[in-house]
């Protein structure tokens, strides 16, 4: 509600937000899929915004399951998903090549099996992961939009030349990751041929590192001097469209 007031004009959920607000640990595995469906329809509800959802890996072991949790996402209201190639494994991080498309294609079918038009898409995770290969992420990337992805995704990417040449190579809209492995501003990355940007957990981050510092200061000095930086219970009731409460 309030970055649809700010202005903006689409939204995306983050894994990392709704772990944190679970209390859970992201790229584990540990949020599930009924509390993605169930976050992702609260956030849908709330704004007339378009709304992407964060899918993870697709919450399945096959390509079958991932097509099913794509029409299961539509069903809350979504017009977007997107699919990551990580595994959730510590040992073997990054899915095979072969099995990563797989289940991209599978993403794409039953997007284009439903009865509004669904957004796919589709990210390399090698980035996040600590494999630094860019070649291997092009590549990937490049599977990806042939199997139909809407856009493709390297969170991470290193800096600016590597932006380039992802947005140079791949024949889809590319979504960069704002801040991660580099810190170029919307006009420089949209300079660069990006034509999505997403903020990942930072929001969600950044709140929680001043709820932290706030609740710091009342323990260790026992002053609560930063009321003066929050939203006033006017600020509350204007955001949520409750003037007159």
């Amino acid at each position: 509600m309030m970055l649809e007031g700010m202005g903006f004009r689409a939204l995306a959920t983050t894994s990392g937000g709704l772990a944190a607000m679970l209390g859970k640990v992201d790229r584990r595995g540990e949020v599930t899929r009924d509390e993605t469906f169930h976050n992702a329809r609260d956030i849908v509800e709330s704004t007339s915004l378009p709304v992407s959802v964060d899918l993870e890996d697709g919450f399945g072991a096959t390509a079958s399951e991932v097509a099913a949790t794509v029409t299961a996402a539509a069903a809350t209201g979504a017009v977007g998903g997107s699919i990551e190639d990580a595994t959730g494994s510590d040992t073997a991080p990054i899915r095979e090549f072969g099995d990563a498309v797989e289940r991209v294609t599978a993403a794409v079918e039953a997007a284009r099996g439903l009865d509004i038009p669904f957004t796919v898409t589709a990210r390399a995770e090698n980035f996040l992961y600590g494999r630094h290969d860019l070649d291997d992420t092009v590549a990937r990337l490049r599977a990806y939009a042939d199997a139909g992805a809407d856009v493709v995704y390297a969170p991470g990417l290193p800096g600016a030349e590597a932006i380039r040449r992802v947005c140079d190579e791949v024949g889809r809209p590319v979504n960069v990751l704002m801040g991660a492995g580099q810190r170029l501003s919307v006009a420089e990355l949209i300079d660069l041929g990006v034509r999505r940007i997403s903020l990942g957990s930072s929001l969600s981050r950044v709140a929680l590192a001043a709820f932290r510092k706030a609740a710091g200061e009342v323990l260790e000095t026992g002053t609560c001097d930063f009321v003066s930086e929050s939203l006033s219970i006017a600020d509350m009731r204007e955001l949520m469209g409750r003037q007159g409460a």
